[in-house]
């Protein structure tokens, strides 16, 4: 079975989704993204080329874990209830 190196996990109850690495059988923990943005910049840091393309080229490398793939946060209720 494939996994991917990039895992982007399920969406936190407060928001924002872990991000690990998996490198030599173990999963390295990037830091909590809150955006595309967050991801491309863990994964500029971690030494990975062209993370703009690996992060919105929708390639095999990220794993979304879960939850719709870009989405960062739950969706609030809507401000009509009563």
């Amino acid at each position: 079975m494939h996994h991917a190196p990039v895992v982007v996990h399920r969406i936190s109850p407060s928001g924002g989704r872990q991000v690990t690495l998996r490198a030599a059988g173990r999963e390295e923990p990037l830091g909590l993204a809150r955006s595309d943005a967050d991801v491309i910049e863990f994964l500029r840091r971690a030494g990975m080329p062209d993370p703009d393309d690996v992060v919105l080229g929708g390639t095999a490398l990220v794993e979304w874990d879960t939850d719709t793939p870009h989405v960062y946060e739950t969706e609030a209720p809507p401000d009509d209830l009563p």
